[in-house]
């Protein structure tokens, strides 16, 4: 057995985000991540209380009474920001605690924000600290579970924002106290991440389970790089930090357990023999292919119909099994649409279940990690029922309807990487609502029946678009029956096949368990796939490049936590798969590793 690790031309500084660490052996050894007056701005808003932040990483530390892992500020002035861990051994502490100061240590001007006894000597932790800076509060979050959540104890005259222009040297410093010698880190650090005007966290979660990678917002990425201590990645945005070492750092041999993601370079794992030579032989599907595969059901109503929620659950489309939670929408909807890169999800407008308030908010997620979505961008108009596509840079948002009011037949997109409102892409010929949902291939967005007037007046046509060229919706073919009320959802796509499955007949609520499949490349009809083993609509549905996945619905005694699969290159009937957290209709879906990603 062996490995080979090849790193592709991407730009970034760190071209292989794995499970790296970087190990201090208390004694003097540093990293330092710029320094001087350029950082005097770069670093500020980690201590003068103007923007959120997050600083999140894995830590396993030994037996010292008091370590700092990281830290800004300058030794004159004791002007900064910085976290440290208390052991027992330390008077000040009760049990082994983990505490952020922010201020001026001399004469005293600080906050202080902390929690005792939640951590375990030589023992891997994820530790997030993440600032509000509505309200100046700091919440710590220690293995997902929140251990503290105040504005602190001010001591002084403390006032945060006198402290933007205090000092002309803030370096960030890993690994011993920002302000001078002493309280070194005896430990492993690894993962490293600062993100400035972004809260990643904003309640309890699970902890990654893949290396961290750049997302938005990204300051510096750093201790992640298995042959070099000295790596650091700004996400490919502007000039990366210098990270510079003092005493002796090391590339760490112990890790947090991580799995890589493949996210920046391939890495072939595996021997066989030939006339008793070996061979390496690379795993099947492309580098962005690999390590991918969560799917990711969003919002939705509970069995009655009449109440909205905002929960998230995912799955991981390999492995059979129920969902798990992810976190929260900002609001709770149903009716909304979705989708998604490779790395971040959009969920797009939708409305409060059992009244006429629609949205036109879009909100985002990170979906290799969980966490509540954050605000992306708008809409050009409150609408529900929309349908979404999307490929690698782009999502195509069509149609929807400002229930009880107009169905829209504009058509408009968004860069999936860039914050901001909807742009114009085209027209449908008709307005629509109600898809049954969209594919995508590579190249092509499809959408699904929907309804261009009441619930009861349903279409079975077929429409598409070529994501990235604007324009309008194009004739594709018809379903094999009429489907609308789908909702958004209900199609899974391979590179090469676009499938449906569940929906409503002409009359809404006749519901059906039909499954049907086009090829993307070639216009046409829809043909028989299979069924689902229930009949029902506002069924979700998502997919992995092999595998789709239907979830939830409303069946005519209410809606069900069902989750099934088919595989999508193989005609046949649904098979169990595992079941919703809760009961859904009328959900979002997405995933990392849909057809469009080819």
């Amino acid at each position: 057995m062996g490995i080979l690790r090849t790193d592709k031309i991407s730009g970034l500084e760190t071209p292989t985000a794995v499970t790296g660490s970087v190990a201090f052996d208390g004694s003097g050894d540093i990293l330092t991540i710029g320094s001087g007056s350029h950082n005097r701005g770069e670093w500020n808003f980690l201590h003068n209380g103007l923007s959120d932040w997050t600083v999140e990483f894995w830590a396993k530390t030994g037996a010292v009474s008091r370590q700092f892992p990281w830290g800004t500020g300058g030794s004159s002035a004791q002007v900064g920001t910085h976290m440290y861990i208390m052991s027992t051994a330390d008077a000040q502490a009760d049990g082994r605690g983990i505490y952020v100061s922010t201020g001026r240590g001399s004469p005293g001007d600080y906050r202080y924000y902390g929690a005792d006894n939640c951590l375990i000597e030589n023992t891997w932790h994820h530790i997030a600290a993440v600032f509000k800076s509505s309200d100046k509060t700091l919440a710590i979050y220690v293995d997902g579970k929140q251990v503290s959540n105040d504005t602190g104890t001010a001591g002084g005259t403390f006032s945060l924002t006198q402290f933007a222009d205090s000092n002309s040297s803030f370096p960030l410093t890993l690994g011993q106290n920002p302000h001078g010698s002493g309280n070194d880190v005896n430990g492993t650090i690894s993962n490293l991440r600062i993100t400035a005007g972004y809260r990643v966290y904003t309640s309890e979660f699970t902890p990654p389970v893949h290396a961290l990678e750049p997302i938005n917002g990204t300051a510096v990425l750093c201790c992640n790089n298995p042959d070099s201590v000295t790596a650091s990645s700004r996400a490919g945005i502007g000039t990366a930090h210098i990270v510079t070492t003092s005493g002796n750092p090391t590339v760490g041999t112990d890790n947090s357990g991580l799995s890589r993601d493949f996210t920046y370079g391939t890495e072939f794992r595996g021997v066989t023999t030939f006339d008793t030579q070996g061979y390496f032989v690379p795993p099947s599907g492309t580098t962005e292919q690999r390590g991918r595969g969560r799917g990711v059901f969003s919002a939705g109503t509970t069995p009655n119909d009449n109440t909205s929620t905002n929960t998230i659950d995912y799955i991981t489309i390999a492995t059979l099994g129920n969902s798990q939670d992810f976190g929260d929408t900002t609001e709770s909807l149903h009716a909304g649409s979705s989708g998604s890169d490779s790395t971040r999800g959009l969920f797009s407008g939708g409305a409060v279940a059992g009244n006429n308030t629609n949205y036109n908010t879009i909100s985002y997620i990170t979906i290799a990690t969980t966490s509540n979505a954050v605000n992306f961008g708008d809409l050009s108009g409150l609408k529900r029922y929309s349908g979404s596509t999307s490929d690698k840079t782009r999502t195509v948002i069509a149609g929807g309807k400002n229930h009880p009011g107009p169905t829209f037949t504009t058509i408009e997109y968004v860069t999936t990487q860039a914050l901001g409102d909807a742009q114009t892409f085209g027209d449908l010929s008709t307005g629509t609502w109600a898809f049954t949902g969209t594919a995508s291939s590579p190249t092509r967005g499809i959408y699904f029946g929907g309804s261009p007037g009441g619930s009861s007046d349903s279409i079975n046509t077929i429409v598409y678009v070529t994501i990235q060229s604007l324009g309008d919706a194009q004739d594709f073919g018809d379903l094999t029956n009429v489907n609308s009320y789908t909702g958004p959802g209900g199609i899974v796509s391979s590179t090469t096949r676009g499938i449906r499955g569940g929906g409503g007949g002409a009359d809404p609520f006749t519901r059906v368990n039909t499954i049907d499949y086009v090829t993307m490349a070639t216009l046409g009809n829809a043909q028989d796939f299979g069924d689902l083993s229930y009949s029902a609509n506002g069924v979700m549905g998502c997919s992995s490049l092999t595998r789709g996945i239907f979830a939830g619905g409303k069946t005519g005694s209410g809606s069900v936590n069902t989750i099934e699969y088919v595989t999508i290159a193989s005609t046949g009937n649904a098979q169990d798969f595992g079941d919703m957290r809760g009961t859904y209709a009328f959900s979002s879906a997405l995933s990392d590793s849909h057809g469009g990603l080819s």
